[in-house]
């Protein structure tokens, strides 16, 4: 793999390209044959099966230079093909099938998230250099110094705040417009901020919050209204506690549009019928709305509300792009990456325990959500 990797660092630039996406179309050609090509019956396709069992241990060999190595995988390859096409032609063997193609995916789950996930917790009750055990000291770290519990109060204030008025705000959104003159204009405007990165919309709320001293022409949005309406600019990342709340309105900004179309297209399959029958009874537009259109979409709003919640506990960009964290705005996701370039590997470990038993519950209630609502259907 390394003479691979020296070879394609020898060619030109788009010579290198070139490889890489050739090798990128190989790895979705090998993927698309295991879920679609391989289960398949007839001729044509027990040749194609053939050639792959012959031109992916070629592939090992030229990866790797190893004859054993392409050697192992033909018959790991080829044992496995040929018991799912006989496990297949006998009309069993539907678990096999089941476990066989789901083992790539299970593959990288193990390898890129549950192991690490193991590492890290194990992690979390180590010190610094990871090779002494030294118990709950990194919780108490985090818990007893004014800083970490100052990350782990703002970490909770995004999670009440942005998903309460992101989905508040969609809610009103999707209302509003719906049926109206223009929907689809007025909706792609209010999603449009989802196709920007956090990256890019935290950028753009800093030259929203940008300050200059007052002798100076601003260039902050924000400070600009304020000096038209004869007020003095501010350093709106500052002073604390306001600035988390400056910082919460990039994200509300940003999943307001996911918001919004989620519960549009919930409240467009709201039957009409049931709204009718509201009417006919007397009622107003707004006992409408909270007695039959908040409880049809229910399910939907929990949606959004957990969703947005869990993008609010993992929250990084924008504060990183911001403020870096100074001035009392950092959170979780940014103090673990801080800890961890300050070779504190063991208090990163222990910050990223603490951010998933706050997630934990999330997913769970969502789980739940979802298996009720199977149960009904």
């Amino acid at each position: 793999m390394t003479a691979f990797f020296n070879w394609i660092g020898q060619l030109h630039p788009l010579l290198q390209a070139v490889v890489v996406v050739v090798a990128f179309l190989a790895v979705v050609a090998a993927i698309l044959f295991l879920v679609d090509i391989a289960p398949r019956k007839g001729t044509v396709y027990t040749w194609i099966r053939f050639a792959m069992c012959v031109l992916i241990p070629a592939g090992v060999f030229i990866a790797f230079n190893s004859v054993w190595w392409a050697a192992a995988v033909a018959a790991v390859f080829g044992a496995g093909l040929f018991l799912l096409d006989f496990r297949a032609r006998s009309g069993t063997g539907y678990l096999v099938q089941l476990l066989a193609f789901l083992a790539p995916a299970m593959l990288l789950l193990l390898v890129g998230l549950i192991l690490p996930s193991i590492q890290t917790f194990i992690g979390a009750f180590q010190n610094a250099a990871g090779n002494a055990f030294v118990g709950f000291d990194n919780f108490a770290w985090i818990f007893t110094q004014p800083d970490g519990v100052r990350t782990v109060v703002n970490t909770i204030v995004w999670v009440l705040l942005a998903p309460t008025f992101s989905t508040a705000i969609g809610l009103a959104y999707a209302v509003f417009i719906d049926k109206t003159r223009g929907e689809k204009v007025y909706k792609v405007l209010v999603f449009m901020p989802m196709a920007i990165s956090f990256v890019g919309a935290s950028i753009i709320w800093r030259f929203v919050y940008e300050y200059r001293s007052a002798e100076y022409e601003q260039i902050g949005l924000l400070n600009q209204i304020i000096v038209w309406l004869g007020g003095t600019p501010q350093q709106w990342l500052l002073g604390e506690p306001w600035n988390t709340l400056f910082l919460i309105v990039v994200l509300i900004w940003v999943q307001t549009g996911f918001a919004m179309v989620v519960l549009s297209a919930a409240i467009k399959g709201v039957p009409i019928e049931q709204l009718e029958a509201a009417e006919l009874d007397g009622t107003n537009a707004w006992q409408r709305f909270w007695s039959v259109t908040v409880p049809s979409i229910r399910p939907s709003i929990i949606v959004v509300l957990t969703t947005i919640s869990i993008a609010s506990l993992k929250v990084f960009d924008i504060v990183r792009t911001m403020t870096a964290g100074s001035y009392g705005t950092s959170v979780i996701a940014n103090e673990m990456y801080t800890q961890f370039t300050k070779f504190e590997a063991g208090r990163s470990a222990a910050f990223a325990v603490v951010l998933f038993i706050l997630v934990l519950p999330i997913v769970v209630y969502n789980a739940r959500q979802i298996a009720k609502q199977r149960e009904i259907r």
